[in-house]
Order: structure tokens, then sequence, then C-alpha cells
């Protein structure tokens, strides 16, 4: 049987930290950032449904997307953000539910769904549960102006922009406080990993 995690976190919260220790663990990572490039590149579906929806300008000159560009012409224009969007997000889901469910036929004891808008885009019904990297606003605010060089206002936005990590905190089956050591962190895990009675060796 196999037990299906969905791991997110909110900005600056340190997810990407914990998923490297499933991954360092053995343990397979379906990584949702990592499916959205994946999607739009030549010759996948979403690349040519944003082709044919956006145009040619769209498109960089050695035929990739160009992404800063695409970007530009949906940031502020909810609309059009909304039709990519409609493009992109259900094919994203095809192929993470594709390879949820071949790692589940190959009986693999622990996959981790690593969604980081997991609760902005609903997908519980993804997961058998939800861990959630949190870390106090405070400290989220202090290490996102520090990786992002932004200013406190600028971090306060794109953190209102996501549901509050105090907010994700209260609906997750288990909590991985990211606030201290590495160390501690991974201790954090692997009790997390033993009352789920799932087999591990973190190192």
């Amino acid at each position: 049987m196999t037990l299906v995690v969905g791991l997110t976190g909110s900005i600056a919260t340190g997810k990407s930290t914990i998923s490297n220790m499933f991954k360092d663990a053995g343990f397979p990572v379906i990584d949702a950032d990592a499916i959205a490039r994946e999607v739009v590149k030549p010759g996948e579906t979403a690349f040519e449904k944003i082709k044919a929806h956006f145009g040619d300008e769209v498109i960089a000159g050695d035929g990739t997307l160009d992404r800063k560009r695409l970007g530009n012409i949906v940031f502020n224009d909810d609309q059009k953000r909304t039709e990519l969007n409609q493009i992109i997000h259900p094919e994203i889901r095809k192929k993470m539910l594709t390879q949820r469910d071949d790692l589940i036929n190959k009986n693999v004891p622990l996959v981790v769904m690593d969604i980081p808008l997991l609760f902005e885009s609903r997908l519980f019904d993804y997961v058998d549960r939800i861990l959630v990297v949190y870390i106090p606003e405070k400290l989220q605010l202090e290490r996102l102006m520090a990786r992002d060089g932004s200013t406190k206002e600028e971090a306060q936005s794109r953190v209102d922009a996501q549901i509050s990590v105090e907010k994700k905190r209260e609906k997750a089956d288990a909590i991985i406080n990211n606030s201290g050591t590495i160390e501690q962190s991974k201790q954090q895990l692997s009790d997390i990993l033993s009352r789920w009675n799932v087999p591990h060796s973190l190192e």
C-alpha cells in the first residue's frame, strides 16, 4: 500500500530543503514546478496551445517559449493570466497524476507530491496526507527579503498573495517547523515518517 504525501509550504519557508531530504532518503518526489517547466517545452500540448492562443510573439528565436515576454503579457491582465492557467494547469495535473499512479502501481511505500500551491489549487484529493513546511511569518519575511533583496513591502505583498502559512498549518496532517537547524528539521521528518509507519533511513 502506497502512502501519497502532499508536501507544501509557503514562499521562503524552505520546502525545497525538506523535498531534498525525501530524495536523499530514496523516496520518489513528483515536483509540480519541474513539471510546469516540462509542459511548456516545444512539442508539448501546452506549448502548442500557448503558441496558438498568444501568437508567435511569445516564441523566442530558438523556438522555445519566451517566458519573460509571456510573463509580461499576463502579469497585469487577469483575463489573460486565467487563459494561460487554463491551458497549463490541466497538463501539469495530468502529468502529476500519471507519475503518481505509475509509482503506486509499482507498490513503492511512499510517494511525495511536491506542490507549492496545494492549498491554493485545492488539490487535496491527489494525496493521502498533507505535510506543511512551516516557519513564523516574521521569519518568512526576513528570509524572503534576504533571499531576493526585496523591500519589506515587496516581500509582504508576495506573502499575502498566498494563503497564510498559519492557515495551512492548521489544516495539515503534519508540520515540520523549519525555523531551526537542518538537523532539527530532519529529526522532525524522521519522527513523522515513523508515526506514519513508513520505513526510512534518513541520514
